[in-house]
């Protein structure tokens, strides 16, 4: 494991007891309304298999329950023992028999070809190192006709209200995450991580790259979050 790996690996088990906790006060609740938004517009048949990569905490996971109820088949995949471990708590309190957990590598996913009718990854494209491999690995463990939807936080839009936000991401909220969290390395990162990723546009050629048609992307609250959606012909 090369050490920026490692080094978000860590982060993750570090965050997981306080994930999400600051994840609804740092974004205002927002990222419940986000995930929503991202599992109605996949349109997935209800007797589906569905990949949740990055599960994390396994919000997606069980909004996808939540949505498609016990019909669905979800495998929730992460490469964090800690955030699983949070997850996996969450499952069991709700009492949820369809979601099933692997600790794994989204760059090596552990399973057959064409198994899947949808791949949702929420929040973590933005920390896998190589994006494009990512994303063929997606494609390759998708049915034709499958989706993937991508939801990720971006650059916002140009304006009195980026110029805002900006300024209340990069400074007031890793002082607000690392006062929760005792960890102001995962706080920072985060702001830097989001300004580096690419533009929706060019992460819409990622998909076309893997093979994906009819790519559409939707900016939400002022374009600080994006979700993508993509067919496997």
């Amino acid at each position: 494991m090369n050490k920026e790996l490692e080094f978000v690996k860590d982060m993750f088990d570090s965050i997981a007891p306080k994930y999400d906790f600051l994840n609804r006060l740092l974004s205002l609740r927002q990222d419940t309304v986000w995930r929503t938004q991202m599992v109605k517009a996949a349109a997935v048949k209800k007797d589906g298999r569905i990949l949740d990569v990055a599960c994390g905490t396994c919000d997606v996971a069980l909004e996808i329950s939540s949505q498609l109820k016990e019909q669905v088949q979800v495998f929730g995949l992460d490469f964090s023992f800690g955030m699983l471990r949070l997850g996996k708590q969450k499952l069991i309190k709700q009492n949820k028999k369809n979601i099933a957990l692997l600790n794994a590598d989204a760059l090596c996913l552990p399973f057959q070809h064409n198994m899947f009718d949808a791949i949702f990854i929420a929040f973590g494209i933005r920390n896998i190192m190589d994006r494009q491999k990512a994303i063929n690995e997606f494609f390759n463990v998708l049915k034709s006709g499958g989706r993937l939807a991508v939801l990720e936080l971006t650059p916002p839009k140009k304006g009195i209200l980026s110029s805002l936000y900006l300024r209340y991401f990069q400074k007031l909220l890793p002082v607000i995450g690392s006062f929760f969290s005792k960890d102001r390395q995962a706080y920072t990162y985060l702001p830097e991580s989001v300004l580096k990723f690419p533009s929706p546009v060019e992460f819409s050629k990622i998909l076309k790259t893997a093979g994906f048609k009819n790519i559409r992307f939707k900016q939400m609250t002022f374009g600080i979050v994006t979700l993508f959606v993509g067919i496997k012909p």
